[in-house]
């Protein structure tokens, strides 16, 4: 016999989320259903995953929209770090996802830092285009300008003199 239920995650081989599919007896009973990743096909919850379908699509549409918004105010301003560097214009370590996604939120543009893409690590100051991916269908990028700080220290160290331990000192 056969039974038919409603996928509620995507099972390979089966169908995706919100699917109705029929399949043995034995299989959705003892392991479909217990894992969760299905349902029996009532009309109860054929409704319950049509209206989640419709509230999906309207929160994928409002986050599109807020994509859009997003990319359109990051193509029309560029951004600046300062960081620490030395005489020769290279970094003292590099420019991260984190230290962009700080930057753009000094502006007020919250982004996550895992959405910004860096292909090779930025360690030398100039201008660089950086990827943003902000939704599966909306990518852009940034004009980031990274340069020198005021405060940058020496490019080489001042020597700092040594002292003697307290345990090699000398007992008198």
């Amino acid at each position: 016999m056969s039974t038919q239920i409603i996928l509620t995650n995507k099972v390979e081989h089966l169908g995706d989320e919100g699917t109705t599919v029929k399949v043995a007896d034995g299989y959705a009973r003892n392991f479909l259903f217990p894992k969760g990743l299905a349902m029996p096909a009532t009309d109860g919850n054929l409704k319950r995953i049509a209206a989640m379908q419709k509230k999906r699509e309207a929160n994928e549409a409002a986050s599109l929209a807020d994509a859009r918004e997003i990319e359109s105010r990051l193509t029309k301003q560029s951004f600046t770090i300062n960081a620490p560097a030395g005489a020769d214009e290279k970094l003292f370590g590099s420019v991260t996802a984190a230290d962009i996604a700080e930057a753009l939120a000094k502006e007020g543009i919250a982004i996550d830092r895992k959405k910004i893409v860096i292909e090779h690590p930025i360690r030398t100051c100039g201008v660089f285009d950086v990827d943003v991916k902000l939704h599966s269908t909306v990518a852009t990028k940034v004009k980031i300008w990274v340069v020198a700080s005021e405060t940058t220290p020496a490019a080489q160290p001042t020597a700092v003199p040594a002292t003697e331990s307290p345990k090699k000192a000398k007992k008198k």
